[in-house]
């Protein structure tokens, strides 16, 4: 059996850490969650001989402070995993930017390796990079590679197998280095206190640990408390004491000195003729050639806005065959199950609950991956983070800071995002009312759990302009949060906005096995929440339109009028009676569903608001689909696949998907449509977002977006449809 050895994988976000990683593990890999979180958790195999290489790819981070979940979890993984070397994948471009993760391993001290990466970026500048003498510096190897071609991974991985049975057996040692003379003689007395107790040295050194409390980490302070409140309170004393001298005589705080010297360090090091340039250097590269156009004032934004309705028209032009062909299977199972299962109850279930309601969701998969796969090329490329860079000018227009730009982004700024991870990336923000209105409208973004909406209605309702729709869709998404950020910072939540800075990484070429890898990840996860989440919902919403049902005494008058047309009906000899009866049996059996529905606890909930929702146009089967959307955005389609199903429409005649049978209902139309549209984009967040927002700011804040989003967006729907019914 092979000897497995532990690596960790981490990096700068951009470093290019997550190409080597799909380069070192190929197809042996796998993503998941790190518990009560929702940063990645990916993991992979490579051999190198007789050894089996478990790779940990950490959340990419710029240091292991605990400003964010990424962090975090990096940091956790380290200290309590406890893998055997990290290989620290530096950009070689921008070493100074990207060391200062490195020393802060270094200081941790565990075994690293660092891969310097993208050598042929650095080559094409006309530099040179001298990584012996990095090495002797540091102590620590070098490995010089270029992750996307797999150049110099064989090397790395036996230079990291080499440095791993090194430090076997071989406790941690801590990188020593001075933090100048306010705090070197603090930081020393806290270390004795800290080594003298074993205060958690059992997962710690000591120093870190005292840097730590120097830098004022809430995390460890949080479980220095919980260990010994008493010693814990004696080194917040002392920070207290430090951090008062620091600000009086310097005017800055220990945590500031501690990242100065940090890269002081850096920059000592890189001077000692590690980085070598030519006489002539100093040429424009290509990525500064690329962001005089694609960043410029005027130019850039307009680019950025072509480049989005570029994405969405190759997503319904590519798509639109595939989503056919899927909505076609789904009929023909459903049909198939129908004349397999008896007529009752397990029938309604397996066709109306999880084919039609599932099924429903799932069509859209074809669309979803050529989305994500674009999504991917704009991230993997380096232009998402341009994107960010312009859009950070708008947003302090309106109240908020450069940092909600990313935020934003994951939340489906870019459909096909999530607000969940959106609320956790608000960490990085230290004003909390910034955070509180970034928080607060991230919802109102294209996440892919409102895209199946919008790509069943457009498609309907909007065949010719599908596209056009979702890209203007997406645009008011942004523009109502905009607004709306801009009335909370005016009122409730005033305040300058921070100052941000942002690093913008040289534009790549990604590579076609990243992009696919990427794109199925996020893929997956949209069909195994299908399978799973939506299911179950599914499952409990088609019990609440099924249970009651009907009276007996409703049931059987319309069972006494069915059995009179179908008399009626196996006598008639002329055609045109024959026809004129089937229709009157179809509308009859149609009503008979309709009524059935509406006697359900759903129906009665459903019709219940039907006059009030009416003003937009919702009727009391929609009603139903955007209550249960409060759960979760794609239970509305598979609720509307599931209604339908259950509760026909006149003259639905052959239509077995769900957009068929919205083009067949008379009650549908394209005014309809829109209202719903904008309702579905600004209404509640899901349950799941409304936890995670309780949780990095409160339940009374949660409340506050569950009921002012759907008011706000209730109003526009209705403005929209009263404006719409009487000009069209």
């Amino acid at each position: 059996m092979p000897q497995t050895m532990t690596i960790a994988l981490a990096g700068n976000p951009n470093s290019g850490k997550t190409t080597l990683f799909n380069t070192l593990t190929g197809s042996r890999q796998q993503v998941g969650n790190y518990p009560g979180i929702t940063v990645d958790k990916r993991e992979g195999e490579a051999f190198f001989g007789s050894t089996r290489l478990h790779i940990v790819d950490l959340p990419g981070t710029y240091s292991l402070s605990a400003y964010s979940p990424e962090e975090l979890v990096a940091r956790n993984v380290l200290v309590e995993e406890k893998p055997r070397v990290v290989i620290d994948v530096l950009d070689a471009t921008n070493l100074e930017r990207n060391l200062y993760l490195a020393v802060q391993f270094m200081e941790l001290g565990i075994p690293v390796v660092l891969a310097l990466n993208m050598m042929d970026e650095v080559k094409k500048r006309g530099l040179t990079i001298n990584t012996s003498q990095l090495s002797r510096l540091l102590n620590v190897p070098v490995v010089e590679t270029v992750a996307k071609t797999g150049r110099g991974k064989e090397a790395l991985m036996e230079v990291a197998q080499d440095t791993a049975k090194q430090s076997e057996d071989r406790p941690w040692t801590p990188l020593r280095m001075s933090y100048g003379a306010d705090l070197d003689p603090v930081l020393e007395a806290m270390t004795t206190i800290i080594d003298q107790s074993g205060f958690l040295l059992q997962r710690y050194p000591s120093k870190w640990v005292a840097l730590k409390y120097m830098e004022e980490d809430e995390e460890i302070r949080r479980i220095g408390v919980k260990e010994n409140p008493e010693l814990s309170g004696k080194l917040e004393k002392m920070v207290q004491d430090v951090s008062r001298h620091c600000q009086q005589t310097l005017n800055t705080h220990p945590e500031a000195i501690i990242a100065d010297y940090r890269y002081g360090f850096i920059s000592s090091v890189l001077k000692q003729d590690v980085i070598i340039r030519p006489d002539n250097y100093g040429r424009i590269t290509f990525s500064d050639q690329a962001d005089r156009i694609l960043t410029h004032k005027l130019l850039g934004p307009l680019i950025m806005v072509g480049v989005l309705y570029a994405m969405f028209k190759l997503t319904f032009n590519l798509g639109e065959t595939p989503l056919g062909w899927v909505q076609l299977f789904f009929s023909w199972l459903g049909d198939a199950a129908g004349s397999v299962l008896p007529q009752g109850l397990l029938q309604s279930l397996v066709v109306s609950g999880v084919i039609d309601g599932v099924g429903g969701v799932l069509s859209f998969v074809p669309l979803i991956l050529i989305m994500f796969f674009c999504l991917s090329f704009l991230e993997d490329s380096g232009y998402l983070a341009r994107m960010a860079y312009m859009l950070d000018r708008a947003l302090r227009v309106f109240g908020l800071h450069g940092c909600s730009v990313m935020p934003f982004i994951v939340s489906g700024g870019i459909p096909g995002g999530c607000a969940v991870p959106g609320l956790m990336a608000t960490r990085t923000l230290r004003g909390p009312k910034e955070k509180l209105a970034t928080m607060l409208t991230l919802p109102y973004m294209s996440c892919g759990a409102k895209i199946p909406v919008f790509l069943l209605i457009g498609g309907v309702f909007f065949q010719e302009s599908a596209a056009e729709v979702l890209f203007w869709i997406t645009l008011l998404g942004w523009g109502m949060a905009l607004v709306v950020a801009k009335f909370l910072r005016i009122t409730v939540l005033r305040g300058e906005p921070t100052p941000f800075v942002m690093e913008l990484p040289p534009y790549r070429l990604p590579t076609l096995k990243g992009l696919c890898i990427h794109t199925w990840e996020r893929g997956w996860q949209y069909i195994r929440k299908a399978g799973t989440i939506i299911l179950a919902i599914s499952i409990l919403l088609w019990a609440a339109m099924t249970f009651p049902g009907l009276d007996s005494n409703t049931a059987q008058r319309f069972d006494i009028r069915i059995s009179a047309l179908e008399a009626q009906l196996a006598g008639a000899q002329p055609e045109p009676g024959v026809q004129e009866l089937k229709q009157r049996l179809q509308t009859v059996q149609a009503q008979k569903k309709q009524a059935a529905l509406r006697a359900t606890l759903a129906g009665r909930l459903g019709t219940a608001i039907e006059n009030v929702t009416d003003w937009a146009g919702f009727d009391w089967r929609l009603n139903i689909a955007l209550i249960g959307g409060v759960a979760a955005k794609e239970v509305i389609v598979s609720t509307l696949g599931t209604a339908y199903s259950l509760g026909g429409v006149d003259g639905d005649d052959g239509a077995r998907s769900l957009s068929q049978r919205l083009a067949k209902d008379p009650s549908w139309s394209r005014v309809k449509g829109l209202s719903v549209m904008v309702f579905v984009l600004l209404y509640a967040p899901c349950f799941v977002s409304l936890v995670t927002m309780a949780r990095e700011s409160s339940w009374r804040w949660a409340a506050f977006s569950l009921i002012f989003n759907t008011l706000f967006a209730f109003g526009l729907a209705v403005a929209i449809y009263q404006v719409g019914i009487r000009v069209m």
